[in-house]
């Protein structure tokens, strides 16, 4: 009995290394692939080849059964001679936010494109965005010009709003196409900064600010806002206009800048008219005819993949930032696009 009770020890302590590697091998290879989940990763999908599928599929439902035999032979014969396609297209999405955390993936989806695309190829971003911080939109819009300046073909589409600092980055397109109630436009800089001077002041509780330089802060949430700074700030928001009005005009010459640049919007049949976009056209719409045309389009998307924490704290700060519409958390830190 004793043996026994010693070799049952002996069994369980074996055991129990075997297990104790197993768990750290198991532990290593979680890690890893938790690493290996943080790295972005490129996606391509054939949306002709998609297309192509589905139309098949419906015909094999909608037509006679030797019909649709019919059509599977003259399938299988073009496919032994297809025809070369003239210049690929390749589509992005651009679903901007306040702060225009997407241009990330979007510049990776650029240069993923740049190492592949010929001079007849043409880039389609789908773009739907009310605008944000104008850092944040103009670094967007400086990945958009990469497209142009290596000679490729530009088209933006927008089906629901591209406001703001939305339409600079449109404006960089050779050509921009709206649905029919699509808001356009909103040409102007906005900033927005509450002010606690007077309720500090009520309750005798002092706020001092140390800076040097004149402007280094020309108003603040909880210091006395004087005409001189508030001056400077309005001065400050005029300038970034200029430039803003001045970066569209590059690639939009025939714009009425007095007319349009109001800070004003317009749906797609009034925004046509005042040369803000050059076609009514649904993205869809525009899609079907380059396949119509047998152009090969792929759709590029660049993610980069988040633990289940990161993505629940950003549904939460998605949430907070819309019920508050930023104002607290950008405490007048930043000027809007």
């Amino acid at each position: 009995m004793f043996e026994l009770l010693i070799f049952s020890a002996k069994t369980l302590v074996i055991a129990g290394t075997i297990v104790g590697v197993v768990a750290i091998i198991a532990l290593i290879i979680g890690l890893s692939i938790a690493k290996a989940q943080h790295f972005p990763q490129v996606h391509v999908e054939a949306l002709h080849e998609k297309a192509k599928d589905l139309g098949h599929l419906l015909k094999s439902y909608t037509l006679e059964k030797d019909q649709f035999k019919k059509l599977k032979k003259k399938l299988k014969e073009e496919a032994k001679k297809p025809a070369k396609p003239s210049g690929q297209v390749f589509l992005l999405r651009f679903k901007g936010d306040m702060k225009a955390s997407q241009t990330e993936c979007l510049r990776q989806e650029i240069t993923t494109i740049l190492q592949a695309a010929e001079a007849s190829d043409e880039v389609i971003l789908v773009l739907e965005s009310p605008g944000g911080v104008v850092h944040g939109y103009g670094h967007a819009a400086s990945q958009l010009l990469r497209i142009r300046q290596a000679g490729l073909k530009l088209t933006v589409c927008v089906d629901e709003v591209a406001a703001s600092g939305g339409y600079l980055m449109a404006s960089v397109a050779h050509q921009i196409l709206a649905a029919p109630f699509a808001i356009i436009g909103s040409i102007g800089v906005v900033a927005q900064v509450p002010n606690f001077f007077r309720v500090l002041k009520k309750n005798d509780v002092d706020f001092k600010e140390y800076t040097a330089g004149d402007f280094k802060r020309t108003v603040s949430l909880f210091g006395e806002i004087t005409e001189k700074g508030e001056k400077k700030f309005v001065d400050q928001l005029e300038q970034t206009h200029e430039l803003f009005k001045k970066f569209i005009v590059q690639f939009r010459p025939q714009l009425d800048l007095p007319t349009v640049a109001t800070g004003e919007y317009w749906y797609g049949d009034q925004a046509i008219r005042l040369g803000l976009i050059d076609k009514i056209q649904t993205s869809d719409d525009y899609v079907l005819e380059k396949m119509k045309d047998k152009k090969n389009i792929f759709e590029i998307s660049f993610e980069k993949k988040k633990k289940f924490v990161e993505r629940l704290s950003e549904v939460f700060a998605s949430a907070a930032e819309r019920a508050t519409h930023k104002l607290i958390e950008q405490l007048g830190k930043n000027t809007f696009f």
